[in-house]
């Protein structure tokens, strides 16, 4: 049995991990030297929540696997192995936490697995949040749980809209190997729109959830999908009244952000490790 204390260190672990991960989502609000000192806490807290949960990995290979706990497992293990190659990657290019790292992968293999594993590991992280949601909310009453998933539904449409808009796609699947960071917004309207997009995963985590249990009559219900349905026609509805206007600023400007970036990361880089960085880039052309 789990002691009460031991659950409240949980939860403060877990709400700290969510934190973590939205400002180590947010470069440009952070810079690169406090986004290396983010990373590695996310790395420290990552094992404490694995070593907290130790139990779940005990049970692994034990009991039988109903769809929830299939789903539960598959996400689990994805998001272990995202995060792993995630930070892996980014201590490879380290020159500020752990420069003694750098190089352990090529810098730019290093940053191709770091830009699309992070964002894999956002998603999944969202996910994974949302298969817990329904214990996460159990001691909320019959109109509380009404207004947390109405405000969750909205929320999630608003993050489906910017998770297009953003075309965090194209980062996922490699086809975009340099991210377009918007510099000129504050600091608070990007950590709200990552926390946005990972509410939406984390109501797909929640249907999913809901999809492979079972109700009191033994079945699954379809109701389950209402809400996500309702998210998906808000995220639409948004993304056509918006028009081409994400269009427009990602096609003039874009570019000018990825020059951006990079140059930002190369001024943020000590001597030694920038020259190497450049070196790299002269021997792959």
């Amino acid at each position: 049995m789990q002691t009460k204390t031991e659950n409240i260190i949980k939860r403060i672990v877990d709400m700290l991990l969510t934190v973590t991960l939205l400002f180590l989502m947010a470069f440009q609000v952070t810079g690169v030297e406090l986004h290396e000192w983010i990373g590695i806490g996310m790395t420290a807290l990552l094992i404490l929540h694995n070593f907290l949960n130790r139990r779940w990995y005990k049970a692994v290979f034990k009991g039988r696997y109903s769809p929830y706990r299939i789903a539960v497992t598959v996400v689990n293990t994805l998001l272990l192995i995202c995060f792993l190659i995630t930070a892996l990657s980014g201590m490879s290019m380290s020159a500020h936490a752990v420069p003694f790292m750098y190089g352990l992968i090529s810098a730019m293999t290093a940053r191709s697995l770091h830009l699309a594993l992070s964002y894999w590991s956002f998603v999944l992280m969202g996910v994974h949040i949302g298969l817990h949601l329904r214990a996460m909310t159990a001691k909320l009453a019959g109109k509380g749980r009404i207004v947390f998933y109405s405000v969750l539904t909205a929320a999630a449409g608003a993050g489906l809209w910017l998770f297009i808009r953003e075309k965090i796609i194209s980062y996922m699947f490699f086809t975009t190997m340099f991210a377009f960071l918007d510099y000129d917004k504050p600091g608070w309207q990007i950590i709200v729109r990552n926390l946005l997009m990972l509410l939406f995963w984390a109501l797909v985590g929640f249907t999913l959830g809901e999809l492979t249990r079972k109700n009191k009559e033994n079945k699954i219900s379809p109701k389950a999908l209402i809400p996500l349905a309702c998210a998906a026609v808000i995220g639409m509805v948004l993304c056509l009244a918006a028009g081409g206007s994400s269009e427009k600023s990602f096609g003039s400007s874009g570019l000018h952000k990825a020059a951006a970036v990079s140059a930002k990361q190369s001024s943020d880089l000590p001597d030694d490790v920038s020259g190497r960085l450049d070196n790299n880039s002269t021997e792959r052309k």
